[in-house]
């Protein structure tokens, strides 16, 4: 069994009743809206925030779940789904998840036409069940990924990146919305205000180690669907790469900036700038750091009642540290 089958066993039924309520819910009176929302629902990924959510609500509540669970997932697909389909039309991206984007097949007027509905949708399905609750966490949730990505934006021009700062922009721009899909999950069963501010840690601590992986594979030769290098070629500042930044002469220093700036595009190049960070630690030096945020979650679900959806959400803690795309 594929570890994330494995994950997802306990909750099987409920990932099943929840795709089908989003499909239903997806239906408009516009066919155009509705051959893109089709495409939308079809080219899911993992589905792992719905399983975040519906995990976190059954470890919580002893097995309980209502409704309001499946409106709390529903509206973290719709919004950042919403946020998704806006970021390609930003991007100028082609492709997500392997599949075009909506706005490489319909254009960026509609692709935003279409987040906007999205959006829209979410919002009025939490309000028209008063899940006022719900709405704040996942806005809140919203705001901090804009603004995470509006502090990298400013800060990859001067490539003067300081650890705190990276920290600052993966927990506003990753771990915000995972830490809202376990925060969701908890608020949506009644549980109490402190077992909500735990769960949205968790969340927010997996998030973490989640974009620290991802830094990760950024130095490793393993096929992992994105070519080995692309961050630098994009100018982003991971972990290993500031840690280096901190951690070498100022000659290096400046040759390290000159061709992140300059020389991104140069295979070679990059692959020096890989070889540099590997034998100056920095590959080292962020495992520890993943591992620490892998403790930490460890930590948090300890208090908890032995469940099968706890060992399924400390599996999903393996997973995230472990996988290999």
């Amino acid at each position: 069994m594929k570890p994330v089958e494995k994950i997802k066993a306990p909750i099987r039924k409920e990932m099943e009743l929840f795709e089908k309520k989003f499909k239903d819910s997806m239906q408009t009176k516009v066919p155009l809206l509705n051959r893109i929302m089709e495409y939308v629902v079809h080219r899911k990924g993992k589905q792992m925030r719905p399983m975040f959510v519906f995990l976190t609500a059954k470890m919580v509540s002893n097995g309980d779940f209502s409704e309001r669970t499946y409106r709390g997932a529903s509206v973290i697909e719709l919004i950042h789904t919403a946020t998704l389909v806006h970021d390609d039309v930003v991007d100028d991206s082609n492709r997500r998840r392997g599949f075009f984007s909506i706005n490489a097949l319909w254009k960026n007027k509609i692709a935003v036409l279409v987040g906007d509905f999205l959006l829209s949708k979410g919002v009025l399905l939490s309000v028209d069940n008063d899940d006022f609750d719900i709405l704040k966490l996942i806005s809140t949730a919203v705001r901090e990924m804009s603004e995470g990505e509006l502090l990298q934006i400013e800060k990859a021009r001067r490539l003067d990146i300081t650890e705190a700062i990276y920290f600052d922009i993966i927990k506003s721009k990753t771990a915000s919305l995972i830490a809202s899909c376990t925060a969701i999950g908890a608020a949506s069963v009644g549980a109490d205000k402190d077992t909500i501010e735990k769960m949205h840690l968790f969340g927010e601590t997996i998030g973490l180690a989640f974009q620290i992986k991802d830094d990760l594979f950024d130095y490793t030769d393993a096929k992992i669907g994105k070519p080995t290098g692309i961050d630098i070629k994009e100018q982003k500042m991971t972990l290993p790469l500031i840690y280096t930044l901190n951690n070498c002469s100022d000659k290096e220093k400046k040759w390290l900036i000159n061709s992140v700036k300059n020389h991104n595009k140069d295979k070679k190049r990059v692959k020096e700038v890989i070889q540099f960070v590997k034998d100056h630690g920095g590959i080292e030096y962020t495992q520890k750091q993943m591992k620490v945020y892998q403790q930490k979650a460890l930590t948090i679900l300890a208090d908890f009642p032995e469940s099968e959806y706890k060992t399924a959400l400390i599996d999903m803690i393996s997973y995230v540290v472990d996988r290999k795309k």
